[in-house]
């Protein structure tokens, strides 16, 4: 049992020459869309409020900071291999090219679950936005269908929302809230309270996205890229319409003092923050799983991996800055924080247009990611790790519909129940794994076949690799307990499952040894 045999490089894109089952449809533009249609949105639209209330206070522009670097170490790797290796599976094919079978193994089981969870997170800040543009415009979602299992929601009749500078209607129940209701001299008891049983919008959406992945990826792509346009129009009208409404003594203490628990404020909070939004980043991760459907892959797929993460990179730490200016840190925990900093900067038609667009920029980021799971977990078929039917092509839309199918029924029944940190932290700690090993695997890889042809070059790939490797370790090390027990056993579960059944119908294991890559000397 050969637990590192790998594939080699020429036979990596002689496969990707052979084979045309899945439809190459994507330009550059298309690509540098499906980046920006996942990474602006859950960083800007979701997790901005809760690092801040939790983490980091003001100091999430530093973590958003932090974060970006770190990404951008990892983006020249991944496009050197992107372009080297134009097949479906991102990380999970670069790990199978250079590391060996079991590390691409643990790599595409860790994906799978970077991706899925992921899409959680989104669908549930989705929910939160949808709930509250309805409520705007006069339509209310029954508290107890509107947020994860066990979420505490309360309601603040008009006069006491106006007094508090809110929305009126159901509020998730916050320390802060329930500090700003007290102060005002109302008892929380007369107010009416509910606990969330069922997040019924986030399931919704995953359903709606999951048919549309089905039917195409260019109709897929063609609606992304109408999406990322909306929601960069939206992004920049809450910039210049809110920037006004800044308040600089809401930035003071910019690094809030530390609680004395790690990661609750202070340094340790800014680092534990930086961990956390890592998870927004990762569209460009996602933009790699497409090579095997882009037209030009050796030159399309650098230009959408870095060209989207630097725009991005850009617009976060801009409205990252407005949302803790407008308004108190503490206040933002909350599943929709730039749609409570547009209400309170005071946009009134232009707050409900800004909710709309997050709801539009969220449903882009959920069909991107659900859409990396499925190419993924089509490649690991394709490779035998996973059954046969997990790579089953439709006839007619040339999808991966089964995997695409599944993979929205399950996203959709955690999304009904988690909270939007819990999901977060997750797919961050997956997300920087992934980074760990390609940023290695590209330094394998110069080593071994140093002589390959590379339409793309890390450049500085001595600096750029170690430090692209060693900063996601250093986020990875800043999560929580909590989300290292969560993946742990997640490991666990994927090893059951490799050696059950991947290692023993994996297709490299039936192929003769002078059709492996030679072991390294």
């Amino acid at each position: 049992m050969n637990l590192l045999r790998r594939k080699t490089i020429t036979a990596l894109q002689a496969e990707a020459e052979s084979d045309h089952r899945l439809h190459r449809a994507l330009g550059p533009v298309n690509l540098t869309a499906l980046g920006i249609g996942a990474i602006i949105g859950t960083g800007i639209f979701v997790l901005t409020g809760t690092v801040a209330a939790q983490n980091a206070g003001p100091a999430v522009i530093l973590s958003f900071v932090l974060a970006g670097f770190a990404s951008v170490f990892a983006a020249l790797c991944y496009s050197e291999f992107a372009s080297l290796v134009p097949l479906s599976g991102s990380a999970y094919t670069y790990g199978y090219a250079t590391l060996g079978e079991f590390f691409a193994w643990v790599i595409g089981w860790d994906l799978i679950l970077e991706y899925a969870v992921g899409a959680i997170t989104v669908a549930i800040g989705w929910s939160g936005y949808a709930v509250s543009f309805l409520r705007g415009i006069g339509v209310e979602i029954p508290p107890e269908l509107s947020a994860a299992r066990g979420t505490e929601l309360i309601e603040l009749p008009a006069s006491l929302a106006t007094a508090l500078h809110a929305p009126a209607g159901w509020h998730v129940v916050s320390p802060d809230l329930t500090q700003q209701i007290t102060a005002h001299g109302t008892g929380l008891a007369s107010l009416a309270h509910a606990t969330a049983i069922f997040n019924l919008p986030a399931v919704i959406i995953i359903a709606l996205v999951t048919t549309l992945l089905v039917v195409g990826i260019k109709e897929s792509a063609n609606f992304n890229n109408g999406i990322v346009f909306v929601k960069l129009a939206v992004v920049l009208l809450f910039i210049f319409g809110a920037v006004h409404a800044i308040n600089p003594a809401n930035w003071h203490p910019f690094i809030p003092a530390n609680t004395g628990e790690s990661g609750h404020f202070g340094w340790t909070g800014v680092m534990t923050g930086a961990g956390i939004v890592f998870f927004a980043y990762i569209g460009f991760d996602a933009v790699s799983t497409a090579a095997q459907e882009a037209k030009n892959p050796q030159r399309d797929m650098p230009i959408g991996i870095i060209g989207s993460l630097l725009i991005c990179t850009v617009l976060y730490i801009v409205v990252s800055a407005i949302a803790t200016g407008i308004v108190p840190y503490g206040q933002l925990d909350v599943p929709d924080p730039i749609a409570l900093a547009a209400d309170h900067a005071g946009l009134g038609w232009m707050a409900a247009l800004i909710k709309l667009g997050a709801i539009a920029g969220l449903s882009s980021v959920i069909l991107v990611m659900l859409y990396g799971q499925s190419r993924v977990l089509w490649a690991m078929s394709r490779d035998g790790l996973l059954p046969p039917f997990v790579a089953a092509v439709h006839p007619r839309f040339r999808t991966p519909w089964i995997t695409s199918i599944v993979t929205g029924v399950l996203v959709s029944l955690f999304a009904a129940v988690f909270t939007v940190r819990e999901a977060g932290s997750l797919c961050s700690i997956g997300t920087l794994l992934a980074f760990v090993i390609v940023s290695a695997g590209v330094l394998a890889l110069r080593l071994r076949e140093p002589d390959l042809p590379r339409r793309f070059r890390t450049p500085w790939v001595w600096f750029v690799a170690p430090m692209g490797a060693l900063s996601a370790l250093y986020l990875m090390v800043s999560l929580p307990r909590t989300t290292w027990e969560r993946l742990v056993v997640w490991f666990l579960i994927g090893m059951v499952a490799y050696f059950g059944y991947g290692v023993k119908h994996s297709r490299l294991a039936s192929e003769p040894p002078d059709a492996q890559a030679p072991p390294k000397r």
